[in-house]
């Protein structure tokens, strides 16, 4: 079994993907600020700190394998540009201080499993590209393009140290316990289902159950190397997400409603351009690689999510 040590192990993807470390018979190390908590549930914490360059070396010489998904949350705040420059540097500051760490300390670390965005890519072309934007395409040259384009180039310089290097660029993660699912259901509480601007733009989504596989397989396969988008092989647009989300919720019981884009942008600032911005995002390289998908359409994985729930 082999020793894991994550960053940002304290968000939702990081306790769904320990769970199932841990389900394994993994060991798991978490990096944290406060690691002078008890271990729970078979979890060790040590101590980092990105603004003062430390980092626990003791934990970096046991580790097999590092997962690296420390970062502000996009979406949590509105985009002042000193939120933007927090987003940014908590990625690109938490990734040098790795890289610097396995550089100075003599370790074992095989592979390096780093988060990333499909915030990489752009808008969908106006000439009509019907498999979505692959691994090829370059960053988009607007805020969050630009900033995944610093992150993973923050993180490259492992494979130099001769690890193994897997970046994962994420969609919207779906999973009842937090992200996306629950904001996207408020409005359901009122009978009303929310629908982004003209409800066309694609959304690129994925089950978090399936990223936490696609994790596990970039640990386990030897043969994951490179960027891959972590989305489902279905995107929908919008208006169907909102839709399939209120209808497996509250039956015939809402109705839709369109948030003028003019609103949004109002309420949200510049974060509403990603709000409102249509990315289809290919799964192929993952699917050639021999992922294989547990929830690859969206209604069958609202409802696994929503299984059990009235």
């Amino acid at each position: 079994m082999a020793t894991v040590l994550i960053t940002g192990g304290t968000g939702l993807v990081g306790k769904a993907l320990t769970k199932a470390l841990l389900d394994r018979q993994h060991t798991v190390i978490i990096l944290s600020r406060a690691a002078d908590k008890d271990d729970a549930n078979g979890i060790r914490y040590a101590k980092w700190d990105i603004e003062k360059n430390e980092i626990d070396r003791e934990a970096v010489a046991a580790a097999d394998v590092i997962i690296h998904l420390a970062g502000a949350g996009v979406a949590d705040k509105r985009w002042t540009e000193k939120r933007k420059r927090e987003i940014r540097d908590s990625r690109v500051n938490s990734s040098a201080l790795l890289v610097k760490a396995l550089r100075e300390t003599p370790n074992k670390v095989e592979v390096v499993i780093s988060a990333s965005a499909i915030g990489w890519y752009g808008p969908d072309p106006t000439i009509p590209n019907p498999g979505g934007f692959s691994e090829e395409a370059p960053p988009y040259p607007d805020f969050l393009g630009n900033t995944c384009r610093d992150w993973e180039a923050s993180i490259d310089p492992v494979e130099s140290l001769g690890k193994r290097l897997v970046k994962l660029r994420t969609g919207i993660v779906l999973s009842t316990k937090g992200g996306a699912l629950p904001q996207f259901e408020k409005s359901l509480g009122f009978g009303v289902g929310a629908v982004m601007g003209n409800g066309k733009q694609i959304v690129s989504w994925v089950h978090i159950d399936d990223l936490v596989n696609m994790y596990l397989a970039a640990m386990e396969n030897g043969n994951y190397s490179g960027a891959y988008n972590a989305v489902a092989p279905n995107p929908v647009n919008n208006r169907t997400l909102i839709n399939e989300i209120g209808k497996i919720r509250k039956g015939r019981y809402f109705t839709l409603l369109h948030v003028p884009a003019f609103l949004l942008k109002i309420v949200l600032g510049e974060m509403s351009v990603e709000v409102l911005k249509s990315t289809t995002v290919s799964s192929a390289r993952l699917q050639l690689d021999g992922f294989l998908f547990h929830h690859p359409s969206l209604s069958e994985a609202l409802a696994d999510l929503y299984k059990g729930k009235s």
